[in-house]
């Protein structure tokens, strides 16, 4: 019961490696809030989960939206000790200067201007507090980036050096700010990260991995729990690649 007594926000957490950070915080002793856009699908989940999981539909995107997640997670739960901000998307494997304005804002909104409204709402709570942990799921294309998918390798590269630097500003506070990289595991998104779903296409891609296979939603609820947990309190301003050896 590493999380016992902890309050955690988790974003994108109703699928994917959301759902494996919210079911193993809850297995840990969290109470977790499973914030989704798809509010119907976190709905249902926290009904299965038990009295330890509520839901809220949020579109991280939109500063009204995330400032009612917040407002509502502190009214449930009385404190928020921890942020997963972990929604994303990416645009289809597209040469740079081909992807359309819209996909590009789309990337830019839901993986970057989220980092920042979830700090704008929940920050001065965990400055109040004194005490904090928030986690980015970032990737390993923010480390060693693929063709044909610039700007959300961009992108990740941008939530890597933001949990950087809001580390080394928030850890006076008593705030802590860690981000895991994952390689690309089976969630909604693979099929969008590669193309197209094929036989061949995916031992292309598994080639490239080490260990030989992709990463798992279990996989990020571990690494995601460390990182959120009083064993890490030294440890803040790390991106942890949690990849089979993809990066090195």
């Amino acid at each position: 019961m590493r999380l016992e007594g902890k309050t955690a926000i988790v974003t994108g957490g109703a699928s994917g490696f959301g759902l494996g950070i919210v079911d193993k915080f809850l297995a840990e002793g969290a109470q977790v809030m499973i914030a989704d856009i798809n509010g119907a699908a976190a709905e249902l989940l926290a009904a299965e989960r038990g009295t330890a999981a509520i839901s809220q539909q949020v579109d991280v995107a939109d500063g009204a939206s995330v400032n009612d997640m917040a407002a509502a997670a502190i009214k449930a739960f009385g404190q928020v000790d921890i942020l997963i901000n972990n929604a994303g998307v990416t645009h289809l494997p597209t040469p740079l200067d081909e992807v359309s304005e819209e996909d590009f804002d789309r990337v830019f909104n839901v993986n970057m201007k989220s980092v920042y409204l979830t700090a704008r709402a929940l920050v001065p709570h965990m400055k109040q507090r004194a005490t904090g942990a928030i986690l980015n799921v970032a990737s390993t294309a923010g480390v060693s980036p693929r063709p044909n998918l610039n700007w959300y390798n961009a992108s990740k590269g941008w939530m890597i050096t933001a949990t950087r630097t809001m580390a080394v500003e928030l850890a006076p506070a008593g705030i802590r700010v860690n981000a895991i990289n994952p390689v690309a595991g089976e969630t909604p998104l693979l099929k969008s990260f590669m193309g197209e779903d094929t036989p061949e296409i995916r031992a292309k891609f598994l080639s490239t991995i080490p260990i030989g296979r992709f990463s798992t939603p279990e996989d990020m609820g571990n690494a995601a729990c460390y990182l959120c947990s009083d064993e890490a309190s030294m440890v803040t301003g790390v991106a942890m690649e949690v990849d089979g050896g993809r990066c090195i």
